[in-house]
Order: C-alpha cells, then sequence, then structure tokens
C-alpha cells in the first residue's frame, strides 16, 4: 500500500511541474517506478567515507523518505560546495534527476548528491524512482523550445540513457552531455 501511494504521490508532483510550466494531461501515468529500501550498515572504520558516491538519479523523479535519525545526505549547491540534508522527521524529500532536465529543457536541473558516513549505527532509506517512459523517447515539449530556449537534449529512450551511464561510468549527471543537441 505505501509503494502504491508513493508512485501516486511521485506522479501527481511530476504532473504538478508539468502543469506549472504551463502543459497539461498525464504525461506520466504509464511511467514506471522503481522501489528502493537502502540499508548502510555504517560502523567506526567507515566514519567519514562515502555510502553512496557522488551521483545524479538516472531518471525523473525521486521520493527519499530519509531515515529520521542518521543523517548523512549531502547536495551540491550552485558554489559546487557539499550541503548537509539534515532528517527532519514526518518529511519527504524530492529530487529531479537526469531524465527530467531533458524533458523540462534544462529549465531545472538534476541533483547530484552523496550519503557520506557520519557516524557507526545502521542508517535506512526508502526511495522511490519515477524512471521514464516504457515505450518511446523522452524530449523537451514543443511548448518548452523556443528561440530563447532552443532544444537542448536530443530525443533519450530511458532504458538506452540507463545502458550508457553504465557502460561509461558516468554517474553524476554527465551522460546528458553526451546526448546535447547540436542544433
Amino acid at each position: 500500500m505505501y509503494a502504491q501511494a508513493i508512485r501516486e504521490l511521485a506522479v501527481d508532483i511530476a504532473e504538478k511541474l508539468a502543469e506549472s510550466m504551463g502543459l497539461i494531461g498525464n504525461v506520466f501515468q504509464g511511467w514506471p517506478c522503481q522501489f528502493r529500501l537502502n540499508k548502510y550498515h555504517f560502523t567506526s572504520q567507515t566514519v567519514g567515507s562515502s555510502g553512496v558516491q557522488i551521483h545524479t538519479d538516472s531518471g525523473f523523479l525521486t521520493i527519499l523518505q530519509d531515515d529520521e535519525n542518521v543523517g548523512g545526505l549531502e547536495v551540491i549547491d550552485k558554489s559546487g560546495a557539499f550541503m548537509a540534508v539534515d532528517p527532519s522527521p514526518g518529511t519527504l524529500l524530492v529530487n529531479l534527476g537526469d531524465i527530467a532536465t531533458a524533458w523540462n529543457n534544462g529549465r531545472f536541473y538534476n541533483v547530484k548528491h552523496r550519503v557520506q558516513c557520519k557516524e557507526a549505527r545502521i542508517r535506512v532509506s526508502i526511495a522511490i524512482f519515477l524512471l521514464g517512459p516504457v515505450e518511446g523517447a523522452v524530449e523537451a515539449p514543443t511548448e518548452l523550445v523556443d528561440s530563447e530556449h532552443p532544444r537542448l537534449y536530443l530525443p533519450i529512450i530511458y532504458e538506452d540513457y540507463r545502458k550508457l551511464r553504465v557502460s561509461k561510468k558516468l554517474q553524476a549527471g554527465e551522460a546528458l552531455a553526451l546526448l546535447r543537441s547540436h542544433s
């Protein structure tokens, strides 16, 4: 029940993001989600190390229910510095991934982040990833492309993009540069 409710929330947030950009419709209704439980076994030997390397999420949108007792999530701000995202009881964290950056034609950005081991404790988080369409390519809607905002990315098939990231070991959004439009 939780997975279904949070999936519906992810789609609803994506639809509201599209509406905020003047787009109407059920663009994200058929897009699959991935549900993941993350468990980190931090020990005194791992304090100060990365639990998860710097990365962006490959899909469209992520909703994270972070561990309310153990911090460690960090995002990179505009200056390139890491900023801790302290856990806050009863909240969810939403961030955009690479597919969202391509879909919205660069108007919103994917978020580089990592998990750092801050203390010797078990850390648990729950994430749902709204990925990309099963069929067809993702590209910026024509309403988001104009003379001031030329098309930035070639059409992207989500599964091909995910494989490209893995094969090239480009985990922090760099794979998007390989799909830049030259028009």
